[in-house]
């Protein structure tokens, strides 16, 4: 491991990798060591550390520097570095860790990409993290969820890395910030403006840095975040095929596109010094930063988490310190008159102005209308339609909760008939036997137990959806939070509607067929929802149904015109999964 030198773009870049010989070893060694397997967050710290992305840092913050970093965006020797990058493990693991004990990190596949020297283990507030970082503790900010969901404790100490996480995509766009710098030169770019962006670019983002790169008297990078992002944002793989169709639209010579694999935060104002750093590290004399850079948009009662200008304002009183120049830029808008673009604080009086937002995008695409020609090249919008055509072509999970004998099944084999009403769809079915036989034989019904099989139905689903295809799914799933993971599963590859069967427990206690609640009240079955455990009422659920009101049809119905209202029907294809 050495410190790296390239000039004049940035300075010294920290190398984490050791040779051939010591990742030989290191992996011979690891046979004995206490493992863990990473998160796709730590994944993407332990890269930037690895190759120099997060200079200074040589691993994972130490409680001294993390708490530093927290009180005053500063490490304990007064670097400025304004977000904690820590490595959280479970009990179990901490439990068997002391000073000096080795620990083998590792991917998803058990490979062992890192071996840490420990040196510390403790116990964040994870609260006070939260509230440091995000200027919040709502834990509808999903930085905030996140952090509040991490291990109870941290572990730092001298890390060497055998192996960075391996991407087989867009392997010509994945430097590390040593061979960007080299490239750069070779290039004679002297004076680079970096451009970070988690969305697709439309034409507005291609005037925005056209002008950044001019008033800077500098070549563009345009340098995107591929680790991840924002639940629900645009994939990177898609985000990817749009930004090489938006770069011939720029100068011949004047611009480029690199890949960073960063997690993001969503951290607002402090996360644009973040990113500051990492952009100088990887060769860049300025940086954009636009209008909520980093900023996760607004809480449940529609306030914004952080203001518009916020993170140019903290970024402008770090500037001196920080070696790179901010290039400041207002929000871009559409002048039709003209046919032009301009900052949202030029418009001209009388002239109306345009703007397409991230959500009416989405909207748009998911209705099947086309962005308009103003908005985004041709060739961009057919790079975002090949991957999100519209609802009724989408796949989607239809996933219903309630009680026991609230009517789920019922309702769902309904729907699913009237799915296959329409003819010529291929048809799965999943029901709770055969779920419980293939996916969950050596479960029982504890919390614990249930929230595996919920995850795994919401993994099915999730496949499914991804497909092409339409999963019922009408489990209980009595807990918001394992109701929320399978949300953000299906959503990835398309769309979710949750359906809360809202009858009441005297009336499903009416229905019992099978004598449950009766044996549940009489302390024979333990831990039974609604009479020994709680059910958690949704209050995200897209349809409610009362069924001492409706009729099982009718409900199947109502779903049915919903589908319809919100463009999704009508389906492709159909397969039920029951508990």
């Amino acid at each position: 491991m050495s410190d790296t030198l390239v000039s004049p773009h940035g300075g010294p870049l920290v190398d984490l990798m050791v040779d051939e010989e010591r990742a030989k070893e290191l992996k011979k060694q690891s046979i004995d060591w206490v493992g863990v397997d990473l998160t796709l967050r730590t994944l993407c710290d332990l890269e930037l550390l690895a190759c120099g992305g997060f200079s200074p840092l040589r691993g994972f913050l130490g409680q001294a520097d993390h708490e530093s970093v927290l009180a005053g965006m500063r490490l304990v020797d007064g670097t400025l570095w304004p977000m904690p990058v820590a490595l959280d493990v479970p009990d179990a693991v901490a439990s068997e860790l002391e000073p000096g004990r080795m620990l083998a990190l590792r991917d998803s596949e058990g490979f062992m990409l890192a071996a840490l020297e420990v040196d510390e283990v403790w116990q964040p507030d994870l609260g006070a993290e939260a509230l440091a970082v995000f200027g919040t503790s709502d834990p509808a900010h999903p930085g905030v969820a996140e952090v509040l969901a991490n291990h109870p404790h941290y572990v730092s100490g001298r890390l060497e890395v055998v192996s960075r996480p391996l991407h087989y995509d867009y392997q010509r766009l994945r430097q590390t910030p040593a061979e960007l710098r080299e490239l750069l030169m070779r290039r004679g770019w002297s004076r680079v403006v970096a451009f970070q962006t988690r969305n697709p670019m439309h034409k507005a983002h291609l005037e925005l840095t056209v002008r950044a790169a001019r008033e800077a008297d500098a070549n563009l990078l345009v340098h995107p975040v591929v680790g991840r992002t924002k639940a629900g944002d645009v994939d990177h793989y898609t985000r990817v095929r749009c930004y090489e169709s938006l770069m011939p639209g720029y100068p011949q010579g004047s611009a480029m596109l690199s890949l960073l694999p960063l997690a993001m935060r969503m951290a607002g104002p402090r996360e644009a010094l973040w990113h500051a750093i990492i952009r100088k590290n990887y060769g860049a004399s300025h940086f954009i930063v636009g209008r909520d850079h980093a900023g996760p948009g607004s809480d449940v009662a529609g306030k914004p988490f952080y203001q518009p200008y916020d993170a140019q304002e903290l970024v402008s009183r770090h500037e001196a310190e920080l070696g790179i120049t901010m290039v400041p830029f207002r929000n871009m808008v559409y002048l039709a008159e003209t046919d032009t673009y301009a900052p949202d604080d030029e418009v001209p009086p009388g002239v109306t102005a345009q703007a397409i937002s991230g959500t009416q995008q989405r909207r748009m695409l998911a209705r099947g209308d086309e962005l308009p020609a103003w908005f985004t090249p041709p060739a961009v919008a057919a790079a975002l339609r090949r991957s999100y055509p519209p609802r009724a072509e989408r796949g989607l999970t239809i996933f219903f909760t309630g009680l026991s004998g609230s009517g789920k099944s019922t309702i769902a084999n309904i729907l699913l008939a009237k799915l296959l009403e329409q003819g010529g769809r291929t048809v799965s079915m999943l029901d709770g036997d055969l779920v419980r036989k293939h996916l969950s034989s050596e479960l029982g019904f504890s919390k614990e137990h249930r929230d595996v099989n919920i995850r795994r139905i919401g993994y099915v689903a999730a496949q499914i959806t991804k497909n092409g295809g339409v999963a019922i799914c009408a489990p209980i799933a009595p807990y918001d939070a394992t109701r929320q993971d399978v949300r953000g599963m299906v959503q990835e590859g398309g769309g979710f509607v949750l359906v809360h069967v809202a009858t009441d427990v005297g009336e499903c206690e009416k229905r019992d067929r099978k004598g449950l609640y009766a044996k549940a009240r009489a302390g024979i079955l333990t831990e039974f929802t609604g009479i020994s455990d709680p059910y958690e009422v949704p209050e995200d659920a897209d349809i409610v149904l009362d069924t001492t009101v409706l009729s099982a049809e009718e409900s199947a119905d109502r779903i049915v015109a919903f589908l319809v209202d919100e463009g999704y029907a009508p389906p492709v294809t159909a397969s039920t999964v029951t508990r």
